[in-house]
């Protein structure tokens, strides 16, 4: 899985190659609101896992350990759905929900910069933390279909396109580009199915 190939003109590995397939078909699958995309996210997750392992990332390597435990409880949350068991609808935080997000990813980035730099020896801890702790709120924020996690994500990944430009990773910087544009689709897909459950709701009211 570590063989060097090149796939029009950039340097990839069979890991690398398989790993961002499978992200992206995650990605897709998470924009329709589809369940199997949760399955797809614990596979890309492993192997990206192992990928990143060998290019000392280590937040992030740990990052997707989180992110299988994460995807097991956002696959049972979007198949168990709300409190009146109904599909999970997305929904978009308070100002209060979004301060404490905000806040979550501050901490976990002063957290885990300080591990990088006690514990490991990556050369990028502060980027490596600030952006592994952005991948766990936007990711527990996906999990319970909140609008949000697509903002999120839209600054991740364009900061995570320059790190992996940094390690060398371009296939996975290449991918990251296009997880900058397909979260800008999914941001709009989501905003009109929760527009258009507003209007349901609205109509219910009236009638």
């Amino acid at each position: 899985m570590n063989e060097t190939l090149s796939l029009f003109g950039l340097s990839t590995t069979p890991l690398e190659l398989l790993s961002s397939l499978l992200s992206v078909i995650t990605v897709w699958l998470n924009i329709r609101q589809n369940h199997w995309g949760w399955l797809f996210a614990i596979l890309s997750s492993a192997l990206f896992g192992a990928l990143f392992y060998q290019s000392k990332l280590y937040g992030d390597m740990g990052l997707q350990v989180v992110f299988i435990v994460v995807s097991f409880w956002g696959w049972y949350q979007w198949l168990s759905g709300d409190d009146t068991h109904d599909r999970l609808p997305v929904t978009e935080l308070s100002w209060a929900g979004r301060g404490v997000a905000a806040l979550g990813w501050i901490a976990g980035f002063i957290a885990l910069a300080w591990f990088l730099m006690m514990f490991t020896d990556t050369d990028v801890p502060f980027t490596d933390g600030l952006l592994t702790a952005g991948s766990l709120v936007g990711q527990l924020l996906l999990s319970r279909k909140k609008i949000e996690n697509w903002h999120v994500w839209i600054i991740v990944d364009v900061l995570y396109v320059a790190l992996y430009v940094h390690k060398g990773l371009i296939l996975t910087a290449v991918l990251y580009g296009m997880f900058v544009v397909m979260a800008g689709f999914g941001l709009a897909a989501w905003r009109r199915s929760m527009d258009g459950l507003h209007e349901a709701d609205t109509a219910m009211v009236l009638k």
